[in-house]
């Protein structure tokens, strides 16, 4: 019983402070000038906000639209390639990254224009160059070259090749028309003719004279030479080809 009365005690002083506390608070004097300040925006303030809340909104409806036509008009799809039109040329940049033009692809009316350091072609099924091209040297490396223009291929200089052949059930033509034709070889030039007939028309002939050491002798193989200018000769034959130690006969005829 005591200490329950205690605790009855104790909370009627808590709240009889309570009481007094609050019913000062209510009785302080409240300043003369006080004024009360809405919290918000009014007035023209809001008027803006709502104007800029508005036109935020319209450029937003008009990107959106734009964005569609555009994949529209460029039949942009998952499925389809990209395609880039243009009345006059597209012109793709490539720079590295402090800014610097490392490569230029422009596709016009009259021309496509590619300026890099090497410009490559690669099959699409193994990935292998088919032609590449910089400062020093153009490689094709397709299995075949053709040519099919009337007047043929038109080089400026010479031309390094290991072979030449003609299509199957095509004949081999080599011409000059108005200026002769030369082949030239180190260790001679070997023509191999495996036909029935060969004709030389109004081909040349140089003549040979032996020396006395080789006319005392029996001289009975020799060797069919052509000189530059295409007259034909006889050079003592032996292991090897000699025409080459004869051909000074060349110069005299």
């Amino acid at each position: 019983m005591d200490r329950s009365t205690n605790l009855d005690i104790e909370e009627l002083k808590m709240t009889r402070e309570q009481y007094i506390l609050a019913t000062q608070q209510n009785n302080l004097p409240r300043a003369a000038n006080a004024q009360l300040y809405p919290v918000g925006i009014y007035g023209w303030r809001k008027r803006c906000l709502y104007f800029f809340v508005l036109l935020l909104l319209v450029t937003m409806i008009v990107n959106l639209a734009m964005t569609i036509w555009i994949l529209k008009v460029m039949n942009f799809t998952v499925d389809s390639p990209l395609v880039l039109q243009s009345d006059r040329n597209v012109t793709v940049n490539a720079r590295n990254h402090m800014g610097q033009l490392t490569g230029q692809l422009t596709v016009g009316a009259d021309a496509v224009e590619a300026q890099c350091k090497r410009f490559e072609v690669r099959a699409n099924e193994d990935g292998r160059v088919l032609f590449s091209a910089d400062e020093d040297e153009i490689t094709i490396g397709a299995e075949k070259l053709k040519v099919t223009g009337t007047e043929g291929a038109v080089f400026g200089h010479s031309v390094e090749t290991p072979h030449i052949r003609a299509e199957p059930f095509q004949d081999l033509k080599l011409e000059s028309p108005t200026r002769s034709l030369i082949m030239e070889a180190p260790r001679g030039v070997q023509i191999f003719l495996n036909a029935d007939t060969i004709r030389l028309g109004n081909l040349p002939t140089g003549s040979f004279s032996s020396s006395p050491s080789s006319s005392n002798g029996q001289q009975t193989v020799y060797e069919l030479c052509v000189c530059p200018n295409g007259k034909l000769y006889l050079s003592p034959a032996g292991v090897g080809s000699t025409c080459q130690s004869s051909s000074n006969i060349c110069l005299w005829s």
